[in-house]
């Protein structure tokens, strides 16, 4: 007997109070002498959207294969719904993967591909055939694309007939290995707000992997941002952009202003990058620092007039500027040093405007960080 899809969540799934649905203790993994995976400890909520990210090589797909079952942790344990599941192998787990290369059978039609798990679960043709074309409408795919060879549909409508086939497993919990690396930004943009929709319609448990930022930052409750084989913070979207833990994250997250900066005697700081004196917040973890970086979006950075004041100056010259769309980004170069200024287009410099200026920005807009 079908299952029907469950009911749409009456609010996002973030709350600290939703019990973990997946939870790993100490995971690590290790590939001869090589650790691709050094001790995660990570909860999973039930109905979230979390995303990990990082470089290439930091553990994130090695951490996705042990989730899915493909690859077994070398040491640590991986339990859903509080049931160890370390050597448990990926059919026997309420759980699917769509994958990078969606593999999708090419001599199928969409109808076939989406309805291949309820085939192999024994269901009849016509609870098959319904039970796709009700998928295709949750992916917003047409009816008469059901008898169509799914080699003949775009590169977003296989994605869609990817996600329909993972959703007829049914399962508790969807994995996502960079499903849209290969999608074209207006159409990847498109899918990033239907995969969120998605989510939120089913209820299910979403855990995706991208390299993206910017896919991250539009489609999850948290995100997981991974180095060298570790954890390095994890937290809501808001807390990852305004409250790195560490010089990485902040600049894995976003374009920044960094700047290194020495605690002089009189406790006054000072930068081998800058010439001037300046007033730094205190770092998030109150340590009292002799070395620091301060860390600034270019944002929070603004061009000030004869009469405006900051508590952190620094005169420059504009060398470029870019377009953003509603937004314009200047380089102001500071003797050797680069910063960028980023305003929208109302605040933008006029045309022909001095390029020498002062640039300068507010100790409370910016992150004070240990070196």
């Amino acid at each position: 007997m079908l299952q029907t899809m469950p009911a749409p969540l009456p609010s996002s799934t973030t709350d600290a109070a939703s019990k973990p649905i997946l939870q790993l203790v100490g995971v690590r993994k290790v590939f001869g002498g090589f650790a691709a995976v050094e001790g995660i400890d990570l909860d999973v909520r039930e109905g979230e959207f979390l995303t990990i990210v990082g470089p290439s090589g930091s553990g994130k797909t090695t951490l996705l294969r042990m989730l899915a079952g493909m690859d077994t942790p070398s040491e640590g344990n991986i339990t859903l719904h509080g049931e160890l599941i370390n050597d448990v192998p990926p059919n026997k787990r309420p759980t699917c993967l769509v994958f990078q290369s969606l593999a999708l059978f090419p001599h199928k039609s969409v109808g076939e591909n989406i309805a291949f798990p309820l085939k192999v679960k024994g269901v009849d043709p016509a609870a098959r055939k319904a039970r796709a074309l009700e998928l295709m409408k949750i992916v917003r795919l047409p009816d008469n694309y059901h008898d169509k060879n799914v080699m003949k549909c775009s590169g977003g409508e296989r994605q869609r007939v990817a996600l329909a086939r993972a959703l007829a497993y049914d399962p508790e919990v969807l994995f996502f290995d960079e499903p849209l690396s290969a999608i074209d930004y207006k159409l990847k943009k498109t899918l990033e707000k239907e995969l969120k929709d998605l989510h939120r319609e089913t209820g299910k448990t979403f855990i995706y992997i991208t390299h993206s930022l910017e896919e991250a930052m539009v489609m999850s409750d948290r995100i997981g941002v991974m180095r060298a084989g570790r954890l390095v913070q994890v937290g809501t979207p808001e807390e990852i952009y305004s409250a790195p833990v560490d010089r990485f994250v902040s600049e894995f997250v976003g374009e920044v202003n960094t700047l290194k900066m020495t605690r002089g005697p009189d406790g006054a700081w000072s930068s081998p990058d800058v010439p001037g004196r300046f007033v730094l917040g205190r770092p998030k973890d109150g340590a009292a620092l002799s070395e620091a970086f301060v860390v600034v979006r270019p944002e929070y950075m603004r061009f000030l007039g004869p009469s405006e004041s900051a508590d952190n100056r620094l005169e420059g010259t504009v060398y470029n500027e870019y377009s953003l769309g509603s937004r314009i980004q200047y380089q102001v170069r500071v003797g050797e040093k680069v910063m960028l200024v980023e305003l929208s287009r109302a605040r933008a410099l006029s045309p022909g405007a001095d390029p020498n200026v002062v640039i300068g920005w507010d100790a409370a807009d910016a992150f004070t960080l240990g070196g």
